[in-house]
């Protein structure tokens, strides 16, 4: 057998979806074939601290130990050096080689918006998922409606404005929205996932209370209009010719997808594959390729739908550049219906960053002759 692949693992992050990321990394752990691959892992700590481990000869037991909160761990500026050089100063015996890839496990700000992708950018390494720039496009909800504007993607009626605006003219903002979008409405931070910091309002009051709630979590604001729907989702795999798996259907157990209903009550359904028409879902995998290709996406990403209940027209909601990965999180599980173990969505993924990685080595960067 060949040299096996040293696979850098980067989780927890300074989110408010630190919880979720370890939970995403440790499956991620119990998934690689240790045959086949080393595993360093580097844990983020919510105040922004680095801290790496010890290669894993086998995946942890207990999420707890993610943290690497044991003596066999580097912490602080140190534990940045493996991802930039390995250097023997600082871990030794078999640490002391590069990585050859990572794989970035982290959701929301920080890890999903393009910072941490600039980071793996500067160190020229090859990462798994979305560059700079479709991370960031992708995890700022108005740019990213500007850019499915543009290439032509029907979606549901929205406004922004950031807190500035808000502060200085928030009458006219509230008669825009109830004029054109009217109640009820979804108020959301622009820059968040895992629905974090999403309300629903049926009046001027709650309006007001959800928005200013929403800027607690991201300076600027979009407001989005209530559609009766079902919520439709994609799984896109792939770098520049991307494949689209069978769509996914959430039934929520919430009065719309929360925080709650995805990671706590565990009452919500995912039914896969939808239960919709055959020339609707193949539309559905369309608009996904052409949402992920519009935003520059690379290596994975789901995208969600809402489909009207009267008439089944389609609307795209978001790109998720780094969705849920656990074994039952339905990014993986759409894929495993269409052919596609979890286990083979790891290896896949990781080809897919090195290739996209040698592909950019052909960049003349210094503009030389």
């Amino acid at each position: 057998m060949g040299e096996k692949v040293r696979v850098g693992l980067v989780y927890g992050g300074r989110s408010g979806e630190h919880e979720v990321s370890l939970q995403t990394a440790l499956a991620v752990m119990k998934a690689f074939n240790y045959d086949k691959y080393e595993i360093k892992p580097f844990y983020i700590g919510k105040n922004g601290e680095w801290r790496s481990g010890q290669t894993l000869l086998a995946a942890p037991t207990d999420l707890e130990l993610l943290r690497l909160a044991g003596g066999d761990s580097t912490s602080g500026t140190e534990a940045l050096m493996p991802v930039f050089d390995s250097a023997p100063a600082v871990v030794d015996g078999a640490d002391a080689k590069p990585l050859d890839v990572v794989f970035p496990l982290l959701h929301g700000t920080f890890g999903e918006d393009g910072t941490i992708q600039g980071l793996f950018e500067m160190a020229n390494i090859p990462y798994v998922g979305a560059g700079v720039l479709a991370s960031a496009v992708g995890m700022d909800k108005i740019l990213m409606k500007k850019v499915f504007a543009q290439e032509g993607l029907p979606q549901c009626v929205f406004r922004y404005f950031n807190r500035t605006q808000w502060e200085k003219d928030r009458a006219f903002f509230i008669m825009e929205i109830e004029v054109a979008l009217g109640y009820p409405c979804f108020i959301k931070p622009a820059n968040l996932g895992s629905s974090v910091g999403i309300s629903k309002a049926r009046n001027r009051e709650e309006l007001i209370e959800a928005v200013n709630y929403a800027f607690r979590f991201d300076r600027k604001v979009i407001v989005e209009e209530f559609v009766d729907a079902r919520e439709i989702e994609v799984s896109v795999l792939g770098n520049d010719e991307p494949r689209a798996s069978v769509p996914g259907e959430i039934a929520s157990s919430n009065e719309f997808y929360d925080y709650k209903a995805k990671y706590i009550d565990g009452k919500s359904q995912m039914h896969i594959p939808a239960n919709i028409p055959a020339e609707t879902a193949q539309a559905v995998r369309d608009m996904a390729i052409r949402a992920f290709q519009a935003i520059d996406g690379s290596g994975l990403s789901r995208v969600d739908f809402f489909m009207r209940k009267d008439d089944g027209a389609l609307f795209i909601n978001e790109v998720n550049t780094m969705p849920g990965f656990t074994p039952y999180s339905m990014y993986p599980l759409m894929w495993k219906e269409t052919g596609v173990s979890y286990q083979e969505l790891l290896d896949t993924l990781i080809e897919l960053a090195i290739a996209r990685h040698a592909e950019k080595q052909r960049i003349d960067y210094g503009g030389g002759n």
